[in-house]
């Protein structure tokens, strides 16, 4: 399992570069082509829901991305340290639906890219943790 681990400040600009640093890894770790467009836009909306976050709560502290390839899944955890007020685990119905206490626009967008969506919640911010299949041999299935 290799782990890539990105932080950055809260600023908008650099949502972009995490976009492009996911789709980089995604496509290295065998992401099929057909689906790149999905994660660099959940990943993207992910980070540029963290930022808005921290620019509201905490903008001096930095976003956090974590990036693994974990038993042909490709996976991208996305953490703000900015205060949540339903500090309740939330994870996505089976059928891709949020659970009622969820009702967040930017998730529910996540959730209709990502093959996997789990949402955690917590008082010392949140973590948006994201998957999609990938070849086990880090080489994208045609």
């Amino acid at each position: 399992m290799a782990t890539v681990e990105l932080t950055f400040s809260a600023l908008p600009a650099h949502v972009r570069t995490a976009r492009l640093v996911a789709t980089a890894i995604a496509r290295r770790t065998g992401v099929a082509e057909a689906i790149l467009d999905e994660v660099r836009l959940a990943v993207g909306e992910a980070c540029s829901r963290a930022v808005e976050a921290h620019r509201l709560h905490c903008p001096g502290e930095p976003v956090r991305i974590e990036l693994r390839d974990d038993a042909g899944r490709f996976e991208v955890t996305v953490t703000d340290a900015a205060p949540s007020e339903d500090v309740t685990p939330q994870v996505l119905e089976a059928n891709g639906n949020l659970m009622p206490e969820i009702d967040n626009l930017g998730i529910a967008v996540i959730a209709g890219l990502a093959d996997d969506v789990e949402v955690l919640p917590g008082p010392k911010g949140m973590r948006i943790r994201m998957s999609w299949p990938a070849s086990p041999n880090g080489i994208a299935a045609l």
